[in-house]
């Protein structure tokens, strides 16, 4: 695609449409600020194979945007630094964040300091500090290049070698290039199709996708090889001669312009008679030709390249001479010999003059030697103060010899790069660690930290190492309780929960620390607790019953007991009077606990609400959105927050914020995979607010899109996805379906112990499913829903068991049931519920005549609909009091019409 004139410009051949769409892209990108609008940003993707002119393709579009004002932001991916976590990330801020000062940068990141900025390489994470999810670090960054684009725009960020990218940079590049049109951002890749990595799924489902097409480079046609020849050795070039340096090169930009130069430096005349050499010289520019090219420039320039290429891209002179082990007047000679044959370029800084140069360096070092290099590169970089995790890059190359100071290396880097938000980076560190291997004192620890990295991302993966841990002879009591109790969470984020409350409760009752023991103990009532096919309910009830009421204080492994203890109380049904003692005592719980996570406290927040304290569960869970928020958790935590405020306000019938919060859940969730957990939570709220809003065909497509169906989860999730499936079914008319998914709920939650109707109302629904075939069960069921209701004693509770035995009640039963509804929904936080029995109400002594006290009824609930945003509720009423309204009009009206007639039958008075 490109040669280069007189003035080593780089000229563009047959690369015209390319070009163009880059100069659209940039002038849509300009155009809005000078017309006063928006600027338009977009994505712009090259893919071609190697040597095809990417990168001359993209220098011009850096060109050109640089020309019109735009903020370039730059970076290469590099073969051998493509392990290097957020190494892309760092090319492409670090020049703009370098030129600020640190008010500057602080001002930049925001709340994201803390967060993302280990990540670009501002410092580094300290020891101790909460360790970032990588969904927030990506959020971080998305805010860092929008701010950049507010600041400085417009921006154009342009990445060539993409498929050498980092999978971290890629990860976030790839969910950021989506909301490009949103922003003054135009973001242009180069890439080679062939060779986009595996673990790049998101990245590649993005140059891949529908959204945008990549433009493809092809080989140069004869004519623009013709061209490209003589305007680099002159107008007197045969076409035998251009010809045959098309035959040889294929049309490879690169590889013509490299042959147009061996021309040049041989002093060939370009005619036909040297061009029966052009295939000899071809062959110079690329594999073994190129080994041979650089092995005549002797020993000296050979170990230079060698070590340059171990290096990878940004080479410093000075570290690739200690690699290679060249004294100093010795490399910089090397250097000298490998620019003047176009190997090098540079000075001080050093890189290959094309990828293709560089790989075939690589692939041309003996495998031993490479080894080797390798190693000397691990010791130099980190002699350098490059850091752990540079140093580890070259680490994972080298070949296991049971090295102590290996194993420590690759550990350091390990929790660098969790420290980063790049788990799976300190997952390639440890794996390479245990391989080396560690000493056999060594190897649990290693197992551990091994088994740790991949708690979120891999849960399976966790169970095999963790399990290996415990299995070592050299395992200290200490790490035992820290293995056995992450071992029990990879249980259960696989959905093992069974397996999570034996593991802890085996380690727990062998454990001689007291504090050990209570940390094991809450382990093993937790997954007990979270397992939705437990069978022993009730004897862990009375267990974690009595085990808090001996419990003295008010430590964390304490306070944890209590969350559980507040929230078993709340699933059983016991007087909800009894709750706040118990809960107020276990309040206080991080929400970012390395230990309890979310779980924990979020259960004394729901302990709260379902007892209709619901003001202090929104307080609390809006404190635990925050936090989420404050540390950079933005995936299943912060999903969980959001869900669980969504159940808070659809709790007291904020129906439209529930809605709001749910659909956030859902979004986040979507962000960690399907199927976990956090979108069972987030997809059953969702189609409960839908449901209760009045939209049965918008929640059912919601239900569809999400797979929201059978089978469902081993763990407990709330609302019941069972539960939840079973009333949508019945609100499309799927009475047999639907009565088989409650029956099924209720037995599954009978069996648990789980009796209060307020947290999971599926008897009320299966009454509902069941009343027209079978009225009597329908009533018997509602009976004990009530007094299950009663026992518990919230007026929420009792009030939707009332209104649910009212709509199965026999004739003329309905009424009082309402009219208690009524009463004791007044009490209730749940606004919706209450307006859903006045109107109840209203319309049920409509029917018996009674309507100017219904049509008050009617009224208030109508306007307590509309606030709840329950608008098919408010239609409904409005239905009830227009039709008892029109009866009474024409019942009024039929007195009139009987006394005119009686009028007309008198006789006329004169």
């Amino acid at each position: 695609m490109g040669g280069r004139g007189r003035r080593g410009k780089p000229l563009l051949y047959e690369r015209e449409n390319e070009v163009t769409a880059a100069r659209i892209a940039v002038d849509r990108l300009c155009a809005g600020d000078e017309e006063g609008e928006d600027r338009q940003g977009g994505l712009l993707f090259y893919s071609a194979a190697a040597g095809l002119g990417k990168t001359t393709v993209l220098a011009e579009v850096r060109r050109m945007a640089t020309a019109r004002g735009c903020t370039v932001l730059f970076a290469r991916g590099s073969e051998q630094e493509h392990t290097v976590p957020f190494h892309v990330v760092r090319q492409l801020l670090q020049p703009v964040l370098a030129s600020c000062t640190e008010a500057e940068r602080r001002e930049i990141f925001g709340g994201w300091y803390e967060i993302a900025g280990p990540a670009v390489g501002l410092f580094a994470q300290q020891t101790g500090a909460p360790v970032p999810d990588p969904q927030g670090v990506r959020d971080g960054l998305d805010w860092v290049v929008t701010q950049i684009a507010v600041r400085r725009a417009p921006v154009v960020i342009v990445l060539d070698d993409a498929h050498w990218g980092d999978l971290e940079s890629l990860a976030w590049l790839a969910a950021f290039a989506v909301r490009a049109r949103e922003l003054p951002v135009l973001v242009v890749l180069g890439y080679r199709p062939d060779e986009l990595p595996d673990g790049a799924v998101e990245f590649r489902e993005l140059v891949e996708g529908r959204s945008t097409r990549p433009i493809p480079l092809h080989a140069l046609s004869p004519e623009a090889v013709a061209d490209l020849v003589r305007g680099s050795l002159g107008a007197e070039a045969d076409d035998v001669f251009c010809h045959e340096c098309w035959v040889v090169t294929g049309g490879n930009p690169y590889e013509t312009v490299e042959l147009v130069a061996k021309v040049q430096d041989r002093g060939l005349v370009p005619d036909a008679e040297s061009a029966s050499l052009l295939s000899e010289l071809g062959a110079s520019a690329r594999g073994t030709g190129l080994v041979k090219r650089l092995e005549r420039l002797g020993h000296a320039s050979v170990r230079l390249a060698w070590a340059a290429a171990v290096l990878g891209t940004e080479i410093s002179a000075d570290l690739a001479a200690t690699v290679a082990g060249l004294p100093p007047a010795e490399a910089l000679s090397a250097v000298d010999r490998l620019r003047v044959a176009r190997i090098l370029t540079g000075t001080r800084t050093l890189e290959f003059v094309h990828p293709l140069i560089a790989t075939a360096v690589y692939q041309a070092i003996p495998p031993a030697t490479r080894t080797a290099l390798h190693g000397q590169a691990a010791w130099a970089v980190a002699d350098a103060g490059l850091g752990v995790t540079a140093a580890a890059r070259h680490l994972l190359e080298t070949h296991p010899e049971g090295d102590p100071h290996t194993v420590r290396q690759l550990r350091a880097a390990a929790r660098e790069n969790l420290r980063l938000g790049a788990p799976d980076a300190a997952r390639r560190c440890l794996e390479r660690a245990l391989r080396e291997p560690p000493a056999p004192e060594d190897r649990a620890d290693v197992l551990h930290e091994l088994g740790c990295s991949a708690l979120l991302t891999a849960p399976a993966t966790t169970v095999n190492h963790l399990t290996a841990a415990l299995e070592q002879p050299f395992l200290s009591p200490e790490l035992r309780e820290n293995a056995t109790f992450r071992l029990a969470q990879a249980f259960a984020h696989n959905d093992e929960l069974g397996k999570a409350a034996a593991v802890a409760g085996a380690e727990a009752a062998r454990a001689e620390c007291p504090r050990a023991r209570l940390r094991l103990q809450t382990a093993h009532y937790l997954w007990l607790t979270f397992d939705a096919h437990e069978t022993q309910a009730s004897d862990r009830s009375r267990r974690l019953a009595r085990l808090v009421g001996q419990l003295p204080g008010d430590t964390t492994g304490e306070r944890a007991l209590r969350c559980l203890r507040a929230w078993d109380a709340t699933l059983r049904g016991e007087p909800a009077a009894d709750m706040p003692a118990v809960a107020a005592r276990a309040v206080g719980l991080s929400y970012t606990d390395p230990d309890w996570g979310f779980e924990l406290p979020s259960l004394t927040a729901l302990a709260y609400m379902y007892a209709d304290e619901c003001d202090r569960a929104e307080e609390l869970f809006g404190s635990a959105v925050e936090e989420c928020e404050k540390v950079g958790w933005g995936g299943a935590h912060l999903s969980f927050g959001f869900t669980l405020l969504g159940l808070v306000r659809l709790r007291t019938g904020k129906l439209a914020e529930a809605e709001r919060c749910a659909r956030e859940g859902v979004r986040l969730a979507e962000r960690v995979g399907d199927r976990v957990p956090a979108r069972w939570y987030a997809v059953g709220l969702l189609v409960d607010v839908l449901l209760s809003r009045g939209r049965p065909q918008e929640a059912l497509r919601v239900a569809r899109t999400y797979d929201f169906a059978p089978p469902y989860p081993n763990a407990v999730v709330f609302p019941d996805a069972q539960t939840v499936y079973g009333r949508l079914l019945l609100a499309h008319g799927l009475r047999r379906e639907a009565e088989a998914q409650l029956a099924a709920a209720g037995e599954r939650l009978e069996a648990k112990g789980v009796h209060n109707p307020t947290w999971c109302p599926w008897a009320g629904h299966l009454a509902l499913a069941v009343a027209e075939e079978d009225p009597r069960r329908a009533r018997a069921l509602t009976a004990r829903m009530l007094r299950r209701a009663e026992r518990f004693g919230t007026p929420t509770a009792i009030g939707e068991a009332l209104g649910f035995s009212a709509a199965v009640a026999e004739a003329g039963q309905a009424l009082p049931l309402r009219e208690r509804a009524v009463e004791t929904l007044r009490r209730s936080p749940s606004r919706h519920l209450y307006a859903e029995a006045l109107i109840e109400l209203g319309a049920e002594l409509g029917r018996t005549g009674r309507t100017d006290r219904a049509a008050g009824l009617l009224t208030e609930g109508i306007e307590l609909a509309d606030r709840c945003g329950a608008g098919r509720l408010a239609e409904r009423g409005r239905a009830e009091r227009a039709g008892m309204t029109a009866t009474t009009a024409r019942s009024h009206g039929s007195r009139p019409s009987a006394q005119r007639g009686a009028n007309t039958a008198e006789p006329s008075r004169p």
